[in-house]
């Protein structure tokens, strides 16, 4: 008896103590001299990135470090350091984005009146009308006042087209090829605004006016995406039976738009020769092939993502070439990848194989390489194409994926792809590029929703602290590293994917956002000018042609429900420059398939597949009901409310 007086003595002497430091150092209930003693976490403690020494696999970190500085546990997703106490309703916490990049708190109540109910379909209809607005406004500038150079300067209302006068100046003369770049890029858009006579007095001028025969050095890459992609996606709504866009036909069409994408493409096949590796070179001339001078190193994403744009025109036309060389070029990158992590780096010598970027990451160099590894899949069906995928997808998540396992809950901070070493997975630097914000959308396709919602939430928070994205942030020292945005398209392309699988308001909410904050700080007197600088919204003189064919496509189908796109399904697939793609049997059938074999490869070029004549071209390319893709799936995700003013918690709204 005397043993248990003691234990109840000795608890209540504990709870007596802790009451007292509660109400003295102002933790327990007011008594008059309450006091305040902010606790800080994670994000507060960082310092610099100087002499951050990369930590080794499964090491413990350092105290006081976010996990996405502590490289993740062998085989792990993430890495499991103690998180703070979560946040209740309304109070944005260290375990949230909104935390990292200045939450501003404001009560679960503004959460209810912003995002608790549907979006109004009048003010969607209104949302619609901006954003066809705002595409037609850039698209008639660039033909009043810049068609047939490539590109509008917005502010002068002027065209601008390569810089002869520079030929170093790659930012210009990569993409700029003298053959009315924009007016090709945005083709399909005219169609999927279902503007059918502008769409058919546009393919008719490029028909007429538009020619490869140029003294033109460009990027095979951006040759390929903007114009090949474009070409090809025009002549498929052209020559598609059923015309779910309105009638967009031609007369008197003789296949003109897929003669001028074979055209392109030949005149880009001598990127491909004369490499040891396979893997193409980064520029040609267009009238005279590769330039004496020419660089023997490219970015892995300039030259592994040329496999949809060349698969499509091969199976179209019924020549192997295209597809068979753009294939040699992804397997080549693919079995240069590390024996250890199976991640690949971001630059590379075309003729030794050597690694001269060692950067893994989403970003910049790598970002359309992975999607083209998972999107040539759904569109022509090559198993390896998956399986190369899956392998990458799964090296992403053991090395790049930084954090706790789940976007909201558990322990840790919330998740972060990083850039680390191609060979050991140690941490490169502490910034993510603005082109990482496609990588949710990829997520959509393959079904991991709830990392994509994630993901996203980290971008979308970027933007509200700025109305922009900066090229460059740096998670660490939140702020931007480089500070200007040039209209680019990935945070509305993940938001519109995003939407299509949850079907939640939220994401038409931030679709207003961004359309919004484009219109109020982009715009100028002729059209959509890129951000010099997020802060200060100072402008630059350029509206890149993927503002047309891609910032304001994905914006228009974020806010029509009715649009054709959805109500046909799984149909269509977009390319990454935003071209719309049906996804059909002729896609899916190869009549060259045991080229792509290992052993077959090394026959291809003794081999010869018939290439059909002009009038041939209309059958092989002729439209017909789509086959659903195997293992494509449709989401229905509706998100709790609890759920989502996590996210909106993340973002500071709340």
């Amino acid at each position: 008896m005397q043993w248990r007086v003691l234990l109840l003595g000795l608890v209540l002497l504990r709870l007596g103590l802790h009451g007292v430091l509660w109400l003295v150092f102002g933790l327990g209930p007011s008594m008059g001299v309450y006091q305040r003693f902010p606790l800080s976490f994670g994000f507060q403690r960082l310092r610099g990135p100087d002499g951050l020494a990369p930590l080794a696999p499964g090491s413990p970190g350092r105290p006081g470090e976010p996990s996405w500085l502590q490289p993740p546990a062998p085989g792990a997703a993430g890495s499991g350091r103690p998180a703070a106490r979560r946040p209740g309703p309304g109070v944005c916490g260290p375990a949230h984005w909104g935390y990292a990049l200045g939450c501003r708190g404001r009560g679960p109540d503004e959460y209810e009146k912003r995002y608790s109910s549907a979006f109004p379909p009048q003010l969607r209809a209104r949302m619609r009308d901006l954003a066809r607005g705002m595409f037609v406004f850039g698209y008639d500038n660039y033909m009043a006042h810049a068609f047939p150079q490539d590109e509008l300067n917005p502010i002068y209302c002027r065209g601008r087209g390569p810089d002869r006068g520079d030929p170093s100046n790659l930012n210009i003369n990569d993409v700029l090829g003298n053959y009315s770049l924009t007016l090709v890029d945005a083709l399909d858009t005219l169609a999927i605004m279902g503007n059918s006579s502008e769409f058919q007095k546009a393919v008719k001028l490029v028909i007429n006016t538009v020619s490869f025969d140029k003294d033109s050095t460009v990027q095979v890459f951006e040759a390929t995406i903007r114009v090949l992609g474009s070409l090809l996606s025009a002549h498929r709504i052209i020559t598609d039976s059923r015309q779910p866009f309105g009638n967009m036909t031609i007369k008197d069409y003789d296949n003109e738009l897929l003669h001028m994408a074979h055209d392109l493409a030949v005149r880009l096949l001598p990127a491909f020769e004369n490499t040891k590796t396979g893997i193409p070179y980064p520029r040609v001339n267009l009238k005279t092939g590769v330039p004496p001078d020419s660089n023997n190193e490219t970015c892995t994403a300039g030259a592994g993502s040329l496999l949809v744009e060349f698969g499509i025109l091969s199976r179209l036309l019924g020549d192997s070439t295209f597809e068979w060389v753009a294939r040699r070029a992804v397997k080549a990158l693919w079995n240069l990848r590390s024996n250890g992590t199976g991640l690949l780096g971001n630059v590379v010598n075309i003729q030794t194989g050597h690694w001269v970027g060692k950067q893994s990451g989403l970003g910049a160099g790598l970002d359309s390489f992975y999607e083209y590894l998972l999107k040539s899949y759904i569109l022509f069906g090559e198993k390896e194409d998956l399986e190369m995928f899956n392998a990458a997808y799964q090296s992403i998540q053991n090395y790049l994926r930084r954090g706790r396992e789940a976007c909201n809950e558990g322990e840790g901070d919330p998740p972060l792809y990083v850039n680390v070493n191609m060979f050991n997975g140690h941490l490169m630097n502490t910034w993510i590029d603005s082109l990482q914000a496609f990588f949710p959308g990829l997520q959509v396709l393959i079904g991991d929703v709830e990392d994509a919602i994630c993901l996203h939430a980290f971008y979308y928070a970027i933007w509200k602290r700025y109305g922009a994205l900066p090229e460059r942030y740096n998670w660490q020292l939140q702020a931007p590293d480089v500070l200007f945005y040039p209209l680019r398209p990935e945070l509305v392309e993940s938001t519109y994917l995003l939407y299509q699988a949850t079907k939640n308001p939220f994401y038409l909410h931030v679709g207003m956002d961004i359309l919004q904050s484009l219109e109020k700080h982009t715009r100028v007197k002729c059209g959509y000018a890129t951000l010099h600088h997020v802060i200060d919204k100072s402008k630059e003189d350029r509206m890149e042609s993927f503002f047309l064919s891609e910032t304001c496509k994905y914006l228009y189908l974020l806010f029509d429900e009715e649009n054709p796109v959805h109500k046909s399904g799984t149909r269509y697939m977009f390319t990454t420059e935003g071209h719309i793609i049906a996804v059909d049997k002729h896609l899916r059938e190869s009549p060259w398939k045991e080229f792509f074999s290992e052993a077959g490869e090394q026959d291809q070029e003794r081999k010869s597949v018939h290439r059909p004549k002009s009038h041939e071209l209309g059958v092989i390319n002729s439209s017909s009901n789509c086959n659903r893709v195997p293992d494509e799936r449709r989401y229905s995700l509706p998100l709790k409310s609890i759920y989502m003013r996590q996210i909106d918690q993340m973002v500071g709204l709340i």
